[in-house]
């Protein structure tokens, strides 16, 4: 059966011709990529991804179907799929279907037939931009009225519109370990990650005050992923100040990075075009050693302004440009890095950060 057409137009003008694959319709949002071979039901339910418009550049993806236990979170975050060949057929038996009945389900607009590295080249040159996909407008001329109604993702509060509404906990009730977690779009597998290592965590909506958190008696505080500029997050980056004056353990990942430096002075800015993808080197400069790391954001701290701060001492950064990816306070046991370091998908060098958390909250103790 020969597939509908589907379009896909970049802020700039670019267009390319495919075909329609999810569900029929028109989405907007900020065009992304990720290099990732593997993982890609993982990488749709990432919360950190919310607004966006994704090239997955591998060519074929799809191809081992979909299971209800390969998640980050109860539903597709993505806004839109762009792929050189996205499967309806697949080959593992353990899956409980196609890709393309998963993305129709979560109500996903997605274009297939597209020349992804000839697209992830032009994003890499150009920038991040907003696009739109479309299955049913086929007047470009219409298609860019309604991209232009599209908000830029600078300045664009996110993480309230993926947090939980409800706190609930995690773990062992009686464990030594109480981490109090702040919801900005967390990924499941971070809280595992910490569960695993013994410790109860309760997780909290993105606008919960410190002092709601602090009626949990934690004994260390967690800040997560998400999506959005961390920027226009005043409510959070009051938090993380408020937080810090409790004077114990803060480990914060991603978005937490952002709003840690945030909290301390350090301003954010809207990267090129991101890192995303899952394998990014870092160089761990306390231990000298590198790693392969998992990656997800479009904002970055400002390496001047971390440099100059005599009270922040940065402790990784990205081997391929540089970037700063790890900060600790030299006056507070607080730390952050800006890659993720639960790793699904994606290597698992970096999961030592947890038990370090862990390790640094049971001293403190």
């Amino acid at each position: 059966m020969a597939q509908q057409q589907a379009i896909l137009l970049l802020e700039d003008g670019t267009i390319h011709y495919g075909k329609l694959f999810g569900k029929a319709g028109t989405t907007t949002g900020e065009i992304c990529f990720n290099t990732g071979m593997t993982g890609y039901q993982e990488v749709f339910t990432d919360p950190s991804y919310f607004g966006q418009v994704l090239i997955m550049n591998a060519v074929h993806i799809g191809n081992y179907g979909v299971k209800d236990d390969e998640v980050e979170s109860s539903s597709v975050k993505i806004r839109g799929l762009i792929g050189r060949n996205l499967e309806e057929q697949f080959s593992r038996k353990l899956a409980k279907g196609s890709l393309d009945d998963y993305l129709k389900a979560n109500n996903i607009v997605c274009i297939e037939g597209v020349d992804t590295r000839s697209l992830v080249a032009h994003v890499r040159v150009k920038g991040a931009m907003n696009c739109i996909i479309s299955s049913e407008i086929t007047d470009v001329e219409e298609l860019k009225k309604e991209l232009a109604k599209t908000p830029s993702m600078d300045g664009l509060e996110l993480a309230s519109k993926v947090s939980t509404e409800k706190e609930y906990e995690l773990g062992d009730p009686k464990s030594d370990v109480r981490i109090a977690v702040l919801d900005y779009g967390i990924k499941q597998h971070i809280l595992k990650c910490m569960v695993d290592r013994g410790a109860y965590v309760k997780v909290y909506p993105a606008k919960t005050t410190a002092s709601k958190l602090k009626e949990f008696k934690p004994d260390g505080y967690f800040i997560s992923n998400g999506p959005g500029d961390p920027a226009a997050m005043d409510y959070a980056i009051g938090t993380v100040k408020e937080i810090l004056k409790d004077n114990k353990p803060l480990f914060g990942i991603c978005l937490g990075h952002q709003l840690l430096a945030l909290a301390n002075g350090i301003p954010t800015f809207k990267m090129h075009h991101g890192h995303r993808g899952l394998n990014h080197p870092v160089k761990n400069l306390i231990s000298g050693k590198c790693e392969i790391t998992t990656q997800n954001h479009g904002f970055g701290v400002d390496p001047e302004s971390v440099r100059s701060n005599s009270n922040i001492e940065v402790t990784h950064i990205n081997l391929n440009d540089s970037s700063i990816e790890g900060i600790r306070l030299k006056d507070k046991s607080a730390f952050s890095v800006q890659y993720h370091p639960e790793s699904t998908p994606g290597p698992h060098d970096s999961r030592y950060l947890f038990d370090e958390f862990i390790d640094v909250v049971r001293k403190k103790k």
